[in-house]
């Protein structure tokens, strides 16, 4: 059946998909199951609802929650009444809240639980056009979400008709979500995309995950973020069970319980995984320790079949058989797929898991593109490992004359939000969507992304320095959690670096040593000396203007809540350098007069 509207999803759960389980979250310890059948009528409840409180076509409301069913519940319900659903991240201030909400002219904000009111309450009792609130689970003077499906049930018949009329006026054109990206910049906008950007670019997903009615999906990825909401939607397609992971500490459990076939991930959740496996590996003994190392360093060598000799596929059947299976049961043991995104994959991680048996589609895209631009394919001719893939169908890439990477195709947005003149600074008059990222093709297709265009600095020596590329070698390291390159107009590069402190303070515990508090790791001098080998031996794959000369260790860890990185964990690079802005004059003192 045809799908041009995001809740035409619903007609296919109907008439092809009819499943027991379809949605599920754990709740109180209990995985608790959706049909499709109750999807289909608490959706229609929620628009019967919207209806009955006065919400039309183009109203904006804001939901601010984690991942559960229920937040399908209410999209389907805002997007058949032509509402535009405007979902944020759970992680923003107070501020930032207040601005989505008034920038937005939301009508109506659907919070999680009480944590998430009690920092949302501030920023609504200051916006003026925000008269409705509503919450998922109880809390203390608030009306919950499911008397707006009581509302609903009150008021199906009256509302029945206008609902099947509102659903065949609503054109693949309208515009189905407005999601607020603040980058790395701090400026907010509203990024308006249409049925027909998030549709096209499911419907190009679905077909390349090839994930089936009998598939179990782990969600992880948040559905505010456009590359999660892909995702979910994209699984849906394909009559999948999603299950919803209760957090981000809980996904290796949740994986052991449910078993799923795929999950979608950021670079970050692979990076842990495999330290929290290699960590594990350091603590074998003897023959056992050796074959382990023997497997991940021949899973490090992995080549696709049609790249790789007779000899390197026997060698890895054995280490499969040996240790990667091992890998693959502490993540359920079915898992065969994961979809990545949202920042630089390592090309070591790309290959260790596809060389463990399970497929990374490494892809790349951003809000405004709906998100997909690119994706790598499970198999060849397709694939090509260290690039993000080649482009989804009725998309097109071009590389301009500065190496900026440009997009045209279904997938670019509308708009921003009130704002056209920042619309036509990244929408030129042919169409082309200009990311802001530089990268380059291969073989004429399969997309390379090197840095962000605003980001590569010079020295004074006048040599460009790409940070990212440098960022991505050096977190190959157990000791570093994050690091930002700086250098900019200096006659080197340098970094400060955020230790990887749950690895540290078991090796110092290991290594005898007694410094416990961030503060006393940083400044133990095996550490330094161990984190200086580290930097030693990363800077002999590097040119001379990339080697990273002087580094310093903070005491932070840098998180979204924190400040220094954005919710899909990218380097807020201005703020990070003007926090440690005592540390950067150490590394570059300024010369006296």
């Amino acid at each position: 059946m045809s799908i041009s509207r995001t809740f035409d999803l619903l007609d296919r759960y109907r008439d092809l998909n009819n499943k027991e389980e379809a949605l599920a979250s754990r709740e109180n310890g209990t995985w608790v199951t959706y049909s499709s059948q109750q999807y289909i009528r608490n959706s229609n409840l929620i628009a019967y609802g919207l209806l009955a409180l006065g919400m039309m076509k183009g109203d904006k409301v804001v939901t601010v929650t984690n991942n559960r069913p229920e937040w399908n519940f209410v999209d389907m319900g805002m997007t058949m009444t032509g509402v535009v659903h405007v979902p944020v991240f759970t992680s923003l201030s107070e501020e930032d809240y207040a601005y989505v909400l008034n920038h937005s002219d939301a009508r109506m904000v659907i919070v999680a639980d009480k944590s998430i009111y009690a920092k949302v309450r501030p920023a609504f009792e200051k916006t003026s056009g925000t008269g409705l609130i509503y919450s998922f689970d109880e809390v203390e003077g608030v009306s919950r979400w499911t008397d707006i499906m009581g509302l609903g049930a009150e008021n199906e018949s009256r509302f029945k008709d206008e609902l099947d009329d509102l659903k065949k006026a609503i054109s693949e054109d309208d515009c189905a979500t407005m999601i607020y990206t603040s980058g790395t910049t701090g400026t907010f906008k509203g990024v308006m995309l249409s049925h027909k950007n998030l549709v096209r670019n499911f419907l190009a997903a679905a077909e390349i995950f090839r994930l089936t009615p009998q598939d179990k999906y782990l969600s992880i990825l948040p559905l505010c973020h456009v590359g999660g909401r892909m995702g979910n939607y994209q699984t849906q397609y394909s009559g999948s069970c999603i299950y919803y992971a209760e957090s981000m500490g809980a996904i290796a459990s949740n994986m052991k319980e449910i078993k799923p076939d795929g999950f979608d991930t950021v670079p970050r959740i692979l990076e842990k995984v495999f330290d929290n496996v290699i960590a594990r590996g350091k603590t074998l003994q003897g023959m056992k320790k050796r074959i382990f190392f023997w497997a991940v360093k021949l899973g490090l060598k992995y080549r696709p079949p049609g790249e790789s000799s007779w000899i390197y596929r026997q060698k890895l059947k054995l280490a499969d058989k040996l240790i990667f299976t091992k890998w693959r049961d502490a993540l359920g043991g079915k898992v065969r797929l994961a979809g990545c995104g949202g920042a630089s994959l390592q090309p070591r991680l790309e290959r260790i898991f596809w060389a463990a048996g399970i497929k990374v589609l490494n892809m790349y895209g951003l809000t405004e593109t709906s998100p997909v631009i690119t994706i790598n394919r499970p198999e060849k001719p397709d694939l090509k490992l260290g690039s993000v893939g080649a482009v989804i169908d009725g998309v097109e890439v071009k590389i301009a004359g500065d190496g900026e990477i440009l997009c045209r195709g279904h997938n670019v947005m509308l708009g921003y939000y009130k704002n056209t003149e920042m619309t036509g600074e990244a929408i030129d008059d042919e169409g082309w969507f200009h990311t802001g990222d530089i990268g380059h093709l291969e073989e004429g297709r399969f997309l390379f992304v090197t840095d962000r265009k605003k980001e590569i600095f010079k020295l004074s020596s006048g040599k460009f320095v790409a940070p990212q590329v440098i960022e991505n070698i050096f977190k190959e390291s157990l000791f570093i959690e994050q690091l930002m390159v700086v250098g900019e107009h200096e006659k080197f590069a340098s970094a400060l670096i955020s230790p990887n402190f749950s690895y540290l303070k078991d090796w110092c515990k290991d290594a005898g040593l007694k410094a416990e508090s961030n503060e006393e790791l940083i400044a133990e001098p095996e550490v330094l000396k161990a984190v200086g080998a580290d930097v030693d031996s990363f800077n002999k794959r590097l040119s001379d203007p990339e080697k990273v000369i002087r580094f310093r260790l903070v005491s932070d860890e840098w998180s979204p809540g924190s400040g220094e990185l954005s919710p899909t964990l990218k380097l807020k690079r201005s703020i990070i350098g003007e926090r440690y802005q005592s540390q950067l004059e150490e590394i570059y003192p300024k010369q006296s007069i």
